[in-house]
């Protein structure tokens, strides 16, 4: 879709600086620790590349999770910022197309009857998830018989998953990896529910910058900037997200 960059610029820069809200519960993403004094992962490269092609300041602004994150899009508090693309936030926020995809799946306790993902949603089966990620968002548009128990963070689903003996464990893959090494017996299910799709957001105010976003995104990926991000932080579990159709 055609677009005028000097627009785009002028609806992402109103302050002369590109401020970039950060997601800092996707550790895939943004390395821990890193985040609330000088932000490092495949995002910041992505962020600090958008800025210099803009040739605009870059400033970050970090939420502790998405869901603060997609809903200070109403009060301006950024630019762009780089969270996974939803329908729940589809009325205030024009996403780019994915540039990058991870799978979300279920951890179960020993001695589960479940085999795989589909088995899952069934009455009397409480799965414990992060309040306003992605995924949750998904389990709570589709689930029809299992229950969410949700949670303020992603350790916190795993402390109830544990502590309240619930069935089953909902998250990305390989934070589910990194789970199951803490739960002696647990098993991670093979497959996914759903694969969470990580884009690049603006406002639906703006008229130009959508357009040039989903051109940016496509030519990250097509150049490869994204799989050298990805391999420069080396990390497991994600992929390059498919070139628009």
């Amino acid at each position: 879709m055609p677009y005028d960059i000097h627009a785009a610029r002028r609806e992402l820069t109103p302050t002369g600086t590109l401020r970039v809200g950060l997601n800092l519960a996707n550790f895939l993403l943004i390395n821990p620790g890193t985040g609330q004094t000088k932000p490092e992962g495949i995002v910041p490269d992505l962020a600090q590349e958008l800025a210099q092609e803009l040739g605009v300041s870059l400033q970050f602004v970090p939420y502790a999770a998405p869901g603060p994150l997609g809903d200070a899009v109403d009060q301006g508090a950024w630019d762009v910022a780089f969270l996974a693309d939803e329908p729940a936030r589809a009325a205030t926020i024009a996403f780019s197309p994915a540039y990058l995809e991870i799978q979300a799946s279920y951890l179960v306790p020993a001695g589960s009857p479940f085999s795989h993902v589909d088995e899952v949603d069934r009455a009397g089966v409480r799965i414990a998830s992060m309040d306003g990620g992605a995924y949750t968002l998904y389990l709570q548009r589709n689930l029809s018989q299992a229950q969410l128990v949700l949670t303020r963070t992603i350790d916190d689903s795993c402390t109830a998953f544990v502590d309240q003996g619930l069935e089953a464990l909902a998250g990305l893959r390989p934070r589910l990896i990194s789970d199951q090494a803490k739960v002696p017996g647990s098993v991670l299910l093979p497959g996914g529910f759903t694969a969470v799709q990580q884009a690049i957001g603006t406002s639906r105010r703006h008229q130009a910058a959508p357009a040039y976003l989903a051109d940016f995104s496509e030519r990250a990926k097509a150049q490869g900037r994204v799989q050298a991000a990805i391999d420069r932080h080396r990390i497991l579990g994600v992929n390059v997200a498919p070139a628009r159709a």
